[in-house]
C-alpha cells in the first residue's frame, strides 16, 4: 500500500502495480503544508480522493500492458467526522467518500470500544473499513506527539485487544503504526485478517510508505527534508525537480529556450507578409501608445492606484 494525493500520484502508483492506494489525511502535511493531519476537513478529502479516483481511472484506461490491475481505494476519514456518539455522522461521511469520491473503503483510527461499535455500524451499512493502532496522528493532541507506542508489557497487551476488536466489528484490514516488531507481529498472527505495517517491522501482512518520503519528493541537494526513521528512500525524486527548475531558469535567462524547436506554430511567408503590411498602417499610433503607457508607469504609483496593500 502507498498514499496518493492527487490525479498524478496515483496514475504513477496505479502503473506501478500497487495492491492499495490510500488517501491519507497526511496530505495536509506533505502536500498542504500543516504541521499536523488535524487540519484536514471532509470537503478536502473529498477533494483529493476524486483526483485520485480519476487518476487510477486513467491509468487503467490507458495501460499498455493490458494488465488492467486495479488497486483498491481507502480514503481517511480525518478528524471530527467519526468520532461522535451518534453514528449517523460516522456513516453519512463515509458514504461520501464512497459516493462522491469514488473510494472502494474507508479508514479511521483507533482501537476503543466505541471506535469499534462506530467501524460496525459503518460496515453494516455496506462500507468496508479499514482501522488503524498504534501511533495515531490524528490523536497528537492527546498523546502529546508522535511517538512509538506498545514498548511497556501493558501498552502491548492493549493493542492485541484493540486489534482483536476491530477485527470482531467487521474491519477488512488493520494498519500498524510505529510499535515494536515482535508486538506488531503477535497482532499479525492472532488475526485473520491482513495487517499493514508503517514502523513495525516486517512482519505484518503488507507494508505501507507515504508517496512523498519514499520517494524523496522534498529532497534537496544541500538539504535533507524531515523524514522518519521507518521510511526507507526509494528514490531522490526532489533532487531531479531542482535540477530541472533551475535548469529551465537559466536557460530563459540566457535566451536558449525556447529555440525553434520548441517553437512550432509559425506563419505561412504569405501571411508573414501582410501581417508586416498591417502593421505599417499604423506604426505612429502604436508608436505613441508605447510613450504614453511607459510615461503613465513612470509618473503614476501605480501600487497606490491598484490599492495592492488595501484600501487607501
Amino acid at each position: 500500500m502507498v498514499t496518493a494525493y492527487d490525479f498524478p500520484s496515483s496514475v504513477h502508483v496505479t502503473r506501478a502495480g500497487m495492491d492499495i492506494i490510500l488517501v491519507g489525511d497526511s496530505v495536509g502535511m506533505v502536500e498542504l503544508g500543516y504541521d499536523t493531519t488535524q487540519q484536514m476537513t471532509m470537503e478536502a478529502m473529498v477533494h483529493h480522493c476524486g483526483a485520485v479516483r480519476r487518476g487510477v481511472d486513467f491509468a487503467d484506461k490507458n495501460a499498455t500492458d493490458g494488465a488492467g490491475r486495479i488497486p483498491l481505494l481507502v480514503g481517511d476519514m480525518p478528524l471530527g467526522s467519526y468520532e461522535y456518539r451518534d453514528t449517523d455522522v460516522a456513516l453519512k461521511n463515509a458514504y461520501r467518500f464512497i459516493k462522491e469520491a469514488g473510494m472502494d473503503a474507508v479508514k479511521i483510527e483507533g482501537g476503543s470500544a466505541r471506535r469499534a461499535h462506530t467501524a460496525h455500524q459503518i460496515v453494516e451499512s455496506g462500507v468496508a473499513v479499514m482501522g488503524h493502532i498504534g501511533l495515531l496522528p490524528q490523536a497528537i493532541s492527546v498523546t502529546g506527539g508522535f511517538r512509538a507506542v506498545g514498548r511497556t508489557a501493558t501498552r502491548a497487551r492493549q493493542l492485541v485487544d484493540e486489534a482483536l476488536r476491530l477485527q470482531d466489528a467487521g474491519i477488512f484490514a488493520l494498519v500498524l503504526e510505529c510499535m515494536p516488531p515482535n508486538v506488531a507481529k503477535e497482532i499479525t498472527d492472532c488475526l485473520e485478517i491482513p495487517t499493514i505495517g508503517i514502523g513495525a517491522g516486517n512482519q505484518t501482512s503488507g507494508q505501507v510508505l507515504v508517496f512523498h518520503d519514499m520517494l524523496g519528493m522534498l529532497s534537496h541537494p544541500h538539504h535533507e527534508a524531515f523524514m522518519p526513521k521507518f521510511c526507507k528512500k526509494y528514490a531522490s525524486v526532489g533532487h531531479s525537480i531542482q535540477d530541472g527548475l533551475q535548469n529551465f531558469r537559466k536557460d530563459v535567462e540566457n535566451g536558449v529556450f525556447p529555440g525553434e524547436e520548441y517553437a512550432p506554430y509559425v506563419m505561412k511567408e504569405e501571411e508573414k507578409k501582410q501581417f508586416e503590411e498591417l502593421l505599417e498602417k499604423d506604426t505612429a499610433d502604436r508608436m505613441r501608445r508605447h510613450d504614453e503607457a511607459a510615461d503613465k508607469y513612470v509618473q503614476t504609483d501605480e501600487y497606490e492606484k491598484l490599492n495592492l496593500y488595501g484600501p487607501k
